[in-house]
């Protein structure tokens, strides 16, 4: 479905704030259908955005480190 959202698991680390920013910004843009939304529906576009930064965020601290 989104192909050009990259992997951000790697073995250097964790992603940046900015990498999980930039991939929720995608995911949203993908499964909304917007590229910018209208006013009306600019606040939840930018909370759906926020949201799911949070959620893979909270996936990231969960998964195992390998050691």
């Amino acid at each position: 479905m989104c192909r050009n959202i990259k992997q951000l698991r790697r073995p250097e680390g964790p992603p940046t704030d900015d990498e999980l920013q930039a991939a929720a910004l995608q995911f949203v843009r993908k499964v909304s259908g917007y590229r910018k939304p209208s006013k009306a529906n600019e606040a939840a576009f930018n909370r759906a955005v926020e949201e799911v930064a949070a959620a893979t965020r909270h996936l990231f601290d969960g998964l195992h480190k390998p050691m």
